[in-house]
């Protein structure tokens, strides 16, 4: 197991440099132009000397993302109670949860921008539609797969909605919820890009938008390096989240798949 970990570790890394070593070595031997494809030395050099800024850049799209995720986490878990508690209000609301899916960020972005003006209040609310929604539905789906007999066994003994919800129903939902987290974390930087492209004065989203429209091209792959390393920081804090809290949980061959566990 102990190598097989060690495997899981270095294969990754040794494949991450033999790629970039690669790019490296292709945008030297053919001599491509920067604002085509900047090899990774100019993207590190522009990097290091925008580092100051690019700090403070993506300090403000984590603290955006972090608080979409946790207000898109904390609304997901009401409302899926709130809906397994009372399955009219679930049968009425599914179709509006699907719906708010299925409009774009492109498009509603703009429109909440008018409707709650260019400050954080249109981000968050954006962010939240983004996370909530697997929240919502794969805690739904886990409220629902608590084994019958011992349902009925805490009726037997006198349990009441609440402790059955709270002793039962919910401890058998955490790991659908951390399966639903988990897709929440690896959109919620993306989204808070878009938020941010559509309108702000901070975040990587406004320097990547700054980069493009001046054709710093080694500027844009460096903003492409901190989205992708962002989002493989919430991804593998959930993972980890989910780790300590469900101890009880074999862990799966192949963790960083996540959706196999």
């Amino acid at each position: 197991m102990g190598n097989n970990r060690t495997r899981g570790i270095w294969l990754p890394v040794v494949t991450l440099f033999a790629f970039v070593g690669a790019w490296e070595a292709v945008c030297a031997i053919f001599r491509i132009e920067t604002f085509t494809l900047p090899a990774p030395s100019d993207i590190a050099v522009t990097m290091y000397e925008d580092s100051g800024v690019l700090w403070e850049h993506v300090v403000a799209t984590f603290s955006l993302a972090l608080a979409g995720l946790v207000l898109g986490l904390v609304i997901g878990i009401v409302v899926a109670i709130v809906l397994h508690v009372i399955p009219f209000l679930r049968e009425a609301f599914a179709p509006l949860l699907v719906l708010s899916q299925n409009v774009p960020l492109i498009a509603l972005g703009p429109l909440l921008m008018i409707w709650f003006g260019f400050g954080l209040t249109p981000k968050l609310i954006l962010l939240v539609l983004v996370c909530f929604f697997p929240v919502t539905l794969s805690i739904l789906v886990g409220l629902g797969q608590a084994e019958p007999q011992l349902r009925e066994y805490l009726g037997m003994i006198g349990a009441s909605r609440w402790e059955k919800l709270k002793r039962l129903e919910f401890p058998a939902s955490l790991s659908y919820l951390f399966s639903g987290l988990r897709i929440a974390a690896t959109y919620v930087v993306s989204s808070a890009i878009v938020a941010e492209w559509l309108g702000a004065n901070k975040g990587i989203g406004y320097y990547l938008k700054l980069k493009f429209n001046g054709f710093d091209q080694p500027g844009v792959f460096g903003s492409i390096v901190c989205i992708v390393t962002l989002s493989f920081l919430f991804y593998y804090a959930v993972v980890i989240a989910e780790r300590l809290t469900i101890r009880w949980k074999p862990r799966p061959q192949n963790d960083w798949k996540g959706a196999s566990s």
